[in-house]
């Protein structure tokens, strides 16, 4: 199986929910290079990175989801879990003795891809809708800033 390549059809127009995701796109990819190598300890790394950094990254999105107002935030973070406790099987058939990177690998990146393209595209516009107004709030200076100007121009 060939290494993955980003598509352009997985921007969600987050750029900081693009760039996570990119990131992920390029552990999985370390850890396709880490089961060529047949080092146990180097694919044992890539995944507790791989995992750690996905969970983190879950929290953030879920946190900006219901920031905005998602309606279908509470689903989206239940697709989450899921896909987290079967990513904790995998490890746990890792730790076990089993050889499940490629499987892990293959999975990760059906289930990413087409997550992105689903289930992330679907929040997209409720989370940029926001962060552009908090980047108006904020780029006013805020309330105080605001008032501010109001009482001492």
């Amino acid at each position: 199986m060939a290494l993955l390549v980003w598509q352009d059809d997985l921007n969600t127009g987050v750029d900081v929910i693009d760039a996570q995701h990119r990131r992920i796109v390029e552990m999985i990819n370390r850890l396709h290079i880490a089961n060529r190598s047949m080092e146990r300890i180097a694919v044992a790394e890539v995944i507790e990175e791989l995992v750690d950094y996905t969970l983190s990254h879950f929290a953030f999105e879920e946190e900006l989801m219901e920031e905005a107002g998602y309606p279908f935030s509470a689903a989206h973070k239940r697709v989450h879990q899921l896909f987290a406790k079967r990513v904790g099987e995998y490890r746990l058939r890792f730790e076990a003795g089993d050889d499940i990177g490629d499987e892990l690998r293959s999975m990760l990146a059906r289930w990413l891809y087409n997550h992105i393209r689903s289930d992330d595209k679907d929040y997209a516009d409720a989370v940029k809708h926001h962060l552009n107004l908090f980047a108006r709030e904020h780029q006013e200076g805020g309330w105080l800033g605001r008032t501010l100007k109001r009482l001492f121009r």
